[in-house]
Parts: C-alpha cells; sequence; structure tokens
C-alpha cells in the first residue's frame, strides 16, 4: 500500500516539473512541447521500474533501468529543491513580468490602430515571462546535473575509513584497545555487485580488525540473485570474527534465506542474543537484534532478549541496524550500541528528515548512560549518489572509561 502511495505522490510532483520544466518554457502545439513532455514521461516510467522491479530479479537484467532510473530519481531530487527554492525570486519578479505583458498588450494596440495587426497578437519577441522560465529552468537544471554528478564520484568511491575511541564503563581494562569494524548499508544489488564487495573486505581487512559487526542493510535482492556478488565477504578477517544483523532490506530480500546464508561465509548471524567475547583476557558481551521493522514479519527486534542472562558487571556492545533502537538500549543498561541505517542522509538535505525520525543521523552520542555510534553506511540505496554523507567505514576502539 505504502509503496502505491508513493508512486503516485512521484507521479503528482512530477506535474509540477513538467509544469515549470517543459509548460512554462515551451509554446503550446510545437514540437519541443510534445518531446519534453514524452521524455519526462519516459524517466517517470523507468523510475517507476527501478524502484518497483530493481531489487526482486536478476541484476544483469535489472541494471539496465536500474542506472538510469535511479540516477533520474537523485536528479528529480535536486530539480525540485531547486525550482522549490527559485519560487521566491520568481515570486518576486511578477510585478517585472507584468509590465512586460502590459507593454506587449499596448504594443499591439498601437500597431493594430495604425493598421499594423490584430489587437489580439503580440509584437514579435520572447515574453519576460518565458526568459524568467527558462532561466529557472536552466538554473535549477546546472545546479540540480552538477550536484548529481558530484554525488556520483563520491557515492562509487572507495569508503572513508573513520577511527573513533568509544569509552564503557564497565569494559574490563584488559579488554580495552578491541578494535571493532563497524560496516552497514552495504546493498548489494543491481549497481554494486562482486568487486564492490571485495573493496570493502580489502578496507576492512588492512585495517586488521579484533572484529567485524554488520549492521544490516547488507543486500537488495535475493540470495539466488546475490550469492556470488556476497561471496567476497568470506575473506574479512579478525581476530573474534564477523557478526550479522538484519537491516530492514534485508526483510523485503528474503531474510530467512539470507540469515541461513551468511554463516556459509564464515558471519555470524546474532538473532536478538549475544556472545561473550574475551579479548586479552577481558570479557564483554556482544549482543545483536532483528531489524526495528522486524515484527512485521513476525521477526522483531527485542533488546531484553538480546541481553538475558548477561552478567551485569560486564559491558554489553549491541549491534542494531537503526538508531531509533538506542531508547530500548538505554532502558536495558547497554553500555554501547552500533547502528547506520541513516546513510547520513545520503542526499542531503534529507538529514533533517531523518534526524526527526531516527533521533540520529551520523556520529556518536549520549542516551542516558548508553553511548551510541551511527556510520553513515559503505554503500547506498538507490541512486548512485551521495551529496554531503560520503560513504563510511568505522573503526570502534573500545577503551575503559576512568
Amino acid at each position: 500500500m505504502f509503496f502505491f502511495v508513493a508512486i503516485g505522490l512521484i507521479a503528482v510532483v512530477h506535474l509540477y516539473l513538467w509544469k515549470r520544466l517543459v509548460a512554462d518554457t515551451t509554446l503550446p502545439r510545437t514540437r519541443a512541447r510534445r518531446l519534453g513532455t514524452g521524455v519526462l514521461v519516459a524517466l517517470v516510467a523507468i523510475m517507476v521500474a527501478a524502484l518497483a522491479l530493481g531489487t526482486s530479479i536478476d541484476p544483469d537484467l535489472a541494471q539496465w533501468f536500474a542506472w538510469p532510473g535511479y540516477l533520474w530519481l537523485a536528479l528529480f531530487f535536486y530539480l525540485l529543491l531547486g525550482l522549490l527554492i527559485l519560487e521566491l525570486p520568481r515570486l518576486a519578479l511578477r510585478r517585472w513580468v507584468r509590465r512586460g505583458e502590459q507593454r506587449e498588450t499596448t504594443g499591439a494596440g498601437t500597431a493594430a490602430a495604425n493598421g499594423q495587426g490584430e489587437p489580439a497578437e503580440a509584437p514579435a519577441g520572447v515574453s519576460r515571462r518565458l526568459v524568467l522560465a527558462r532561466g529557472s529552468a536552466a538554473v535549477a537544471g546546472v545546479a540540480a546535473a552538477g550536484l548529481t554528478g558530484y554525488g556520483m564520484t563520491v557515492a562509487l568511491g572507495p569508503p572513508t575509513v573513520t577511527s573513533v575511541t568509544m569509552p564503557l564503563r564497565r569494559l574490563d581494562p584488559r579488554a580495552a584497545g578491541c578494535r571493532i569494524a563497524l560496516i552497514s548499508d552495504v546493498h548489494l544489488g543491481p549497481i554494486t555487485g562482486r568487486a564492490f564487495t571485495e573493496r570493502i573486505v580489502r578496507l576492512v581487512n588492512e585495517q586488521r580488525p579484533d572484529l567485524v559487526a554488520i549492521a544490516g542493510d547488507l543486500v537488495d535482492g535475493e540470495v539466488e540473485h546475490l550469492a556470488e556478488a556476497a561471496e567476497p565477504l568470506a575473506g574479512l578477517r579478525s581476530t573474534h570474527g564477523t557478526f550479522f544483523v538484519t537491516g530492514n532490506h534485508e526483510y523485503y530480500s528474503g531474510y530467512e534465506e539470507w540469515v541461513e546464508h551468511v554463516p556459509t561465509l564464515g558471519i555470524r548471524p546474532l538473532r536478538n542474543e549475544h556472545v561473550d567475547i574475551e579479548h586479552n583476557g577481558g570479557v564483554f558481551h556482544l549482543a545483536g537484534i532483528n531489524d526495528h521493522t522486524g515484527y512485521q514479519w513476525q521477526d522483531a527486534g527485542d533488546v531484553g532478549k538480546a541481553v538475558r542472562g548477561r552478567d551485569a558487571d560486564r559491558a554489553v556492545v549491541l549491534v542494531a541496524h537503526q538508531p531509533v533502537d538506542v531508547g530500548s538500549a538505554a532502558g536495558h543498561d547497554v553500555d554501547l550500541m552500533l547502528a547506520g541505517h541513516t546513510h547520513g542522509g545520503q542526499l542531503t538535505p534529507f538529514e533533517l528528515i531523518v534526524s526527526l525520525q531516527q533521533g540520529a543521523v551520523a556520529g556518536s552520542y549520549q542516551v542516558g548512560g548508553t553511548r551510541m555510534y551511527v556510520t553513515r553506511g559503505a554503500g547506498f540505496w538507490g541512486p548512485p549518489v551521495r551529496v554531503g554523507a560520503p560513504p563510511d567505514i568505522t573503526i570502534v576502539e573500545l577503551t575503559a572509561a576512568t
């Protein structure tokens, strides 16, 4: 239901784009208007196909409409934003446009009075209204294309490796220095494939972490289509192994099959449970929960269940996909929660909406006695575009709070 509502909303908003980019910039019943309308309709159709089918069919086929469809989604967003911003100067210039129209009408009337034309016709030339419309469309188009092009180079480039230190109040001092590689939101699918995974594995292994945590949204597609793309994850190397929790996109992609498949890659799923990690003689609990939306598939995340049977004197590090779970983590006295999901907003200024919905965007946070770190994610969803939110792999070093 939500998908069809979203598609309907996108179609309605495209009518505004058509008005500003096509109808306002061309003359009625001209070839330019027919061409502009046809191109816009085709782009909407390709984008809907990418959103509806991009993760449910073979990526080798899906990529043919995923690339143009998802790129148009990013370009569409920035065109919309630019045109909405330009409504203000358009409004300020309304009197200037009207004065031009009055002069045109006066000129036409004078010409008719002198026997030089009909009163209903304006003199030859481009009207101020058309100049303003074309100028606004050009400015919005150049800005949107520039941002989208720049964002592609960021999204398709290597993730940055960020190092942070997290002091934990109950961490055994002997376990201090344990380094966790936090990976999230890889989103393997029709645009990102095996080479993308290989680069992530190489970057992580270069850091020589003690533990690897994959905080969900690993895939956008089914095992039968993406097993080969995910295969390099078997090459992740660390002292204590690799652990995985589901993200919301796993539930759109056959989560049960992925939960069964990742152990064949040497990755252990944490399903509302915890394990003990012994590092240099010190022990802490590593817990993981199912995604916040898992309840829709009768697979709800449960922090209480994940920490059941814990030693109250030991630190708990919780891996969860969505930052919104930090309230429950704080309620169960978790020391540190590691999350992803937000992509740092991916396309600025989406971070404003993300912050309202999740209460966090990227970086370090404190809720009660619980610390939280949110990574921007190593990949991207939909458009291969990131603006203001470069991809990220985070190395979290645990220390004992003094």
